[in-house]
């Protein structure tokens, strides 16, 4: 259902095409929400058949450009200001990092090692998307997010070393 809410407020942001969407999904919300292509398209049409967003234009390869409607903006509202969210939280990796110390100790290592990698690779992306919204001509409404991306990130990444240093025997290792 947050899809819903997901796709509402980037429209409410600014009108977009599909492909544009993708686009702020896998730069700026990855740390909050993933969505895929496959996912976006068929959120925007039944979006657009309860008249919540709206077709404003049409370019190259048959694409849309979608707009939030008046009914579209007082739903993403409704849901920001009166719905109260589910504040549980599944995640796959931080299940795997709970798990991680029924490991023997190369298997330990060798799986610290792999997240600090994909954390070292999501933190210089996402330090690329706030060079290129501080070099914006007009603020980022979402500069804050990739701020917040950049912070849990880079606390994921002190605490995987600090795991593969204790898991090695190295200071501090209890």
């Amino acid at each position: 259902m947050s899809l819903r809410y997901a796709v509402l407020g980037l429209l409410a942001r600014r009108p977009s095409t599909g492909y544009e969407l993708t686009q702020t999904f896998d730069r700026s919300l990855r740390t909050s929400w993933h969505a895929r292509h496959s996912q976006i398209y068929p959120e925007l049409a039944k979006l657009e058949d309860a008249d919540l967003v709206e077709v404003v234009g049409h370019g190259a390869r048959r694409s849309k450009t979608y707009a939030i409607t008046d009914a579209g903006r007082a739903e993403l509202r409704q849901w920001l200001v009166e719905a109260e969210p589910d504040r549980s939280q599944r995640s796959e990796s931080g299940l795997r990092l709970f798990l991680t110390p029924l490991l023997d100790p190369a298997d330990r290592q060798a799986t610290y090692q792999r997240d600090l990698v994909h954390v070292d690779q999501e933190l210089a992306s996402l330090q690329e998307v706030r060079a290129e919204v501080r070099a914006a001509p007009e603020p980022e409404a979402f500069a804050p997010q990739v701020e917040l991306g950049i912070r849990i990130n880079t606390v994921l990444r002190d605490w995987l070393r600090e795991q593969l240093q204790a898991s090695a025997g190295g200071p501090g290792h209890d």
